[in-house]
């Protein structure tokens, strides 16, 4: 068992689901929908999780070769990184494959665990399935993408094991807005708590997180830092 991998005191962990450059800018093969919005609301998320010490487990979704194997995408492919604000520096990360080896006490030595993972369903992974069985956590928060995929397969993996489960809806992307919709219901009836960033993180005047290079984000960028000057 994973003694102890969270501190009694604290009660939440954040499950950050693949937020890699290929699903959240635009240059990314597979960017989601309203892309600005979300990264604005993710960086927000990660702000808060360090600024009060919670733990963060995060997937990478990574591409597999013929034979199942992770095909080394985490090094060398830019897709598959992560943006750059959704890294702690103190962080361990975990290559796929078939075995459930983990260090004891994992969470009290590193802030941030990363999966990479090779599948939709995080739960099939056998690392990740253990862990976030395991691990001892009053609620998992998720934010990241997509919403019809791998965001309701974590959420529905938590609930089966009995776990109290939060999505944070302006902090989660999709690729399809009827799909969402009615993954996020499915969620909700199966007993999940549903907010907005807000709600746990409070509000902000954050605009702009100045990480996409599209000309739609920079454009808001401009406008955000135009803003900012006047007021100063």
């Amino acid at each position: 068992m994973l003694i102890q991998m969270v501190r009694p005191r604290r009660k939440q962990v954040l499950l950050d689901i693949n937020t890699q450059r290929e699903f959240l800018l635009a240059d990314g093969h597979d960017c989601i929908r309203n892309h600005r919005r979300v990264l604005t609301h993710i960086r927000r998320m990660m702000a808060w999780a360090r600024i009060h010490e919670i733990p963060i487990i995060s997937t990478c979704q990574v591409h597999t070769n013929g034979n199942g194997n992770g095909n080394g995408d985490s090094n060398g492919n830019q897709g598959v990184k992560k943006v750059p604000y959704t890294l702690l520096s103190n962080r361990i990360s975990f290559v796929p494959d078939s075995t459930t080896d983990l260090p004891r006490d994992l969470l009290r030595h590193y802030r941030q665990i990363i999966f990479h993972k090779r599948c939709l369903d995080p739960f099939d992974e056998p690392r990740i399935d253990r862990l976030l069985t395991e691990v001892k956590a009053g609620e998992f928060i998720l934010i990241g993408t997509t919403t019809e995929g791998e965001i309701q397969a974590a959420a529905l993996g938590l609930l089966h094991r009995h776990r109290h489960v939060t999505v944070v809806l302006d902090a989660i992307g999709s690729h399809d807005l009827h799909e969402a919709q009615m993954a996020l219901r499915k969620i909700e009836a199966k007993g999940a708590r549903l907010v907005e960033t807000r709600k746990i993180a409070g509000i902000s005047h954050l605009r702009m997180v100045g990480a996409c290079p599209c000309e739609c984000c920079q454009r808001w960028s401009a406008r955000a830092d135009t803003y900012a000057h006047q007021r100063s």
